[in-house]
């Protein structure tokens, strides 16, 4: 899900940042998980899908970006800046999948508390390095 895709990047970039910044994470999550990259894949592979079609990307995420009310979206600059205040970090676990939120509950929140997902989620985005626990 391409909207889904920019939340987590969303959480894992500091408040203002580049597109071409933006794509790399986007890139870089597809392989985040790819044993390849460890182990002697090109490890300038995300930069080298991102450079060259850096107009592809524009094309497909400018409508996300526009529409993204915690975001400031510049395209003449190629600039973004994403609220990072616990109250916008929050909006932004919020929508990412339920799946995701479950992971992230489950790494941050200790065994046998079975709190709500949304109380941890709270929680989580009070921390301005909540992105690493997305990013695991």
């Amino acid at each position: 899900n391409l909207k889904s895709v920019v939340t987590a990047s969303f959480l894992m970039l500091p408040e203002s940042f580049s597109e071409e910044e933006l794509y790399l994470q986007i890139a870089g999550l597809s392989y985040s998980g790819d044993f390849r990259m460890v182990i002697g894949e090109d490890r300038a592979k995300v930069m080298n899908i991102v450079k060259p079609n850096l107009p592809h990307f524009q094309k497909l995420y400018s409508h996300i970006l526009q529409e993204c009310p915690l975001v400031v979206y510049k395209p003449q600059q190629g600039r973004l800046e994403v609220d990072k205040s616990p109250e916008g970090q929050f909006q932004q676990l919020m929508g990412l999948p339920r799946t995701l939120q479950q992971k992230i509950t489950a790494l941050v929140d200790p065994p046998g508390k079975n709190r709500d997902v949304e109380e941890i989620l709270l929680r989580v985005a009070q921390d301005p390095d909540c992105g690493t626990a997305v990013q695991q």
